[in-house]
């Protein structure tokens, strides 16, 4: 980014030298030194400052010079750069001149000549003007930017990716940001094809999947070898803690994730029941540190979607959904659970423009000052729920059940009852929704009755389900599709296991397939248990390798 410039002025070339000498010394480390050996050049200059969007911080003008004096081009610096701190140098003779001048040009400062020593007569002013013009001074965005209309579901879904993996991003909505869709002409680009991801270096993506904004960012899409001792699928709590272990002990591991790394708990925006963070921590940065940790033990992280698993003479191969594959002794099942989604009429309409599954932390935001409706009476939801009363008018809970006492952690009930901005409403759920290009009216089913209700935001949270179809079908499951493991295969499955020795604890019916988290069948729905199970899934891991 280009630095601030100060801009010194004075048609003395060696009074002009010593100030621009002395402000280098003291500020070239922060901001460019720029000179001008006149008023009317000093101008110019800012004009053409002014064409390369670049910043003045502060002008330094002497007052006598021909042609313009520097309360003169004060006055006009004044409307090109207003934000710019003015200081005038001056002789003892026009400090009388000076002083007017701090209403004519309004100046912030004048100085007497000469200002030696600069440690006590220059530097001390100029520091306090330059500390209070970074107060107010808001650097131009030069990273990703997005132009998209809030009620897109390919703009969430563009945001929604770059949040969750941690890629710092600005938003242009046309509605608020009128610059937006003439930033798109400039460059040449349809604005009808929303979103668009404008990057640093002046290329685009227009309307990008997942794979191709990912690719642009750098972030692997391809495994860097053929074969690993170790493949994780899903990089949720399970699988950031079994790649910890794995790449620790030395196992070459390879983590596979479709979307971003942290899985459901990477989208909570406060877990405060977990060991070690007495104030709590938000599940984005647990997962960043994961994830961190887990690449500087040797863990290769992969962007991709993963299809099918087979095996074969004892390896496994892992198929990709862009068709390549990779073969490894072991592989983990770390997928978790997605939301069940509403069935409702209109839910799938509204799907992504007013209507969202989890957290949807990147909306919170956009509903300040508006009612946000959330279905679920878990943590996830109360977590939720804590979150958009920072932003929104109201949130309102709806819940089925005639407490929340069942289902949620009492720390996050408490939280709730003492916000006021949450409403809890038991046994009420949502029974219809209506609206044109978004959500806009909800009918609620309460026991007064139905109730139409006017909102624009319903997040839901409605029970989980683990979307393992795609696995192998020898692999066995229970009627829900959670994967049997240990010693539950054979009582949940009889004929499962074909093997004389009895399987490892979180072995699948599959020898050398093994699964942790969320995704086992009867495991506890908590962040701390998947990371345990992930964590001592390597064991099993390691012991299972001594029999090949």
């Amino acid at each position: 980014m280009p630095k601030p410039i100060l801009l010194a002025i004075d048609d003395d070339t060696s009074v002009l030298e010593a100030v621009v000498q002395d402000l280098r010394r003291h500020y070239g480390q922060s901001y460019r030194i720029v000179r001008a050996a006149s008023g009317a050049a000093a101008l110019d200059i800012c004009r053409q400052l002014l064409e390369r969007k670049d910043t003045v911080a502060l002008f330094l003008s002497d007052q006598r010079m021909p042609g313009m004096t520097g309360v003169d081009f004060l006055q006009q610096a004044l409307k090109l750069y207003p934000d710019a701190k003015r200081v005038l140098l001056t002789a003892y003779a026009d400090t009388e001149a000076a002083i007017r001048a701090i209403n004519s040009a309004k100046i912030h400062y004048y100085l007497n000549k000469p200002w030696d020593p600069p440690e006590e007569k220059l530097y001390p002013v100029l520091d306090d003007l330059l500390e209070a013009w970074k107060q107010g001074y808001k650097p131009p965005f030069e990273g990703i930017r997005v132009v998209g209309v809030r009620w897109s579901p390919a703009d969430h879904a563009v945001r929604d990716f770059l949040s969750r993996n941690r890629i710092p991003y600005q938003w242009l909505n046309p509605e608020q940001h009128p610059d937006a869709l003439p930033l798109l002409k400039e460059k040449g680009i349809d604005d009808a094809k929303l979103p668009v991801v404008l990057f640093g270096d002046g290329t685009a993506l227009v309307q990008p999947s997942s794979t191709e904004l990912a690719k642009k960012l750098g972030i692997p899409t391809q495994a860097q070898q053929e074969f690993y001792d170790v493949v994780v699928v899903g990089a949720g709590p399970a699988g950031l803690a079994a790649g910890v272990y794995g790449a620790s002990e030395g196992l070459r591991t390879l983590i596979v994730e479709p979307n971003a790394v942290g899985g459901q708990a990477g989208s909570s925006s406060k877990i405060e029941n977990y060991l070690g963070f007495p104030s709590g921590i938000s599940g984005d940065e647990l997962a960043k540190r994961a994830f961190l940790q887990a690449g500087r033990l040797g863990a290769e992280f992969l962007l991709q979607q993963v299809t099918c698993i087979r095996s074969e003479n004892r390896y496994h191969i892992v198929t990709m959904k862009d068709g390549r594959e990779v073969t490894c002794h072991v592989c983990l099942i770390a997928t978790g659970v997605s939301y069940c989604k509403l069935d409702i009429p209109g839910c799938d309409q509204f799907n992504g423009a007013g209507v969202y599954y989890g957290a949807a932390l990147t909306e919170a935001m956009s509903c300040a000052g508006e009612a946000v409706y959330i279905i679920g009476g878990a943590n996830s939801a109360g977590q939720a729920a804590m979150h958009f009363s920072r932003y929104a008018s109201e949130v309102h809970m709806l819940v089925r059940a005639t407490s929340l006492e069942k289902s949620m952690s009492k720390y996050l009930i408490d939280q709730i009852k003492a916000t006021p901005n949450i409403i809890v409403e038991t046994e009420t759920e949502v029974v219809g929704m209506a609206g044109d290009d978004h959500l806009e009216c909800l009918t609620l089913k309460t026991p007064r009755g139905e109730e139409a209700r006017p909102s624009s935001s319903l997040l839901i949270f409605i029970g989980a389900a683990p979307k393992t179809d795609w696995l192998p079908k020898q692999l066995a499951c229970d009627s829900k599709g959670f994967i049997l493991a240990g010693p539950e295969l054979k009582s949940k499955s009889a004929g499962a296991w074909t093997l004389d020795r009895e399987p490892y604890l979180l072995e699948t019916s599959v020898p050398g397939i093994f699964v942790a988290g969320d995704v086992r069948y009867n495991s506890v729905k908590r962040c701390a248990s998947a990371v345990g199970e992930g964590s001592i899934a390597i064991q099993f891991v390691h012991q299972y390798l001594a029999t090949l």
